[in-house]
């Protein structure tokens, strides 16, 4: 004999097992990043798996670039302060630089303290420790964005500053040149609706 098993029992399990799948973030895109293990400014191995389970914003740098790049830093410790003074403060930020020969451990530390990054306080990375051809690679099978040497030693790149999930996947960009109060705003609101 084959007991009917009640409607609101069956709505209850499916609910149940669609809450096991885990957040999904509504961003603009999902790239997934590529696992990585390169060194900080510190000289210490840094891997994609110490990010896991945490919201990072990430962007391509290179320390002698003299317009883009500051700027764009710039433009993150404005998204940080601002995260900051929402109370969010377990947001790293992670910064990979395209000239892996010029940028030493001890250039990005000097680089990052020179612009009021505070390392031991501060959640943020610099990273390096790989080839030119690798860094390349990375920043398009991951970001989907372009790496490219000129002879005049400067890099064509990409600005944007990425937002990456907890899961690992970039799903969110702004323009890391331009960025307004208002994308401020939203880049915030999307990282604590995250949370």
């Amino acid at each position: 004999m084959i007991k009917k098993i009640p409607l609101i029992v069956v709505i209850g399990l499916i609910l149940l097992l669609a809450a096991c799948g885990g957040p999904k973030y509504e961003g603009d895109f999902s790239y997934e990043i590529q696992d990585f293990t390169y060194t900080n400014q510190d000289g210490e191995q840094v891997s994609k798996s110490d990010l896991e389970g945490k919201i990072w914003i990430a962007d391509f740098i290179y320390t002698t670039c003299e317009t883009e790049c500051p700027q764009m830093t710039y433009n993150k410790q404005k998204i940080e302060r601002a995260l900051h003074e929402e109370g969010i403060e377990d947001v790293e930020f992670v910064s990979f630089s395209i000239d892996p020969e010029h940028d030493t451990p001890e250039v990005l530390k000097e680089y990052g303290e020179v612009r009021g990054i505070e390392f031991d306080k501060d959640n943020w990375t610099f990273l390096t420790g790989y080839d030119a051809q690798t860094i390349k690679e990375f920043a398009v099978k991951s970001f989907k964005t372009i790496v490219e040497p000129m002879e005049d030693d400067t890099f064509i790149h990409g600005v944007l500053l990425y937002i990456i999930s907890p899961e690992g996947n970039a799903i969110k960009s702004y323009n890391g040149m331009y960025l307004t109060e208002e994308q401020i705003a939203d880049a915030v609101n999307f990282i604590d609706d995250m949370r």
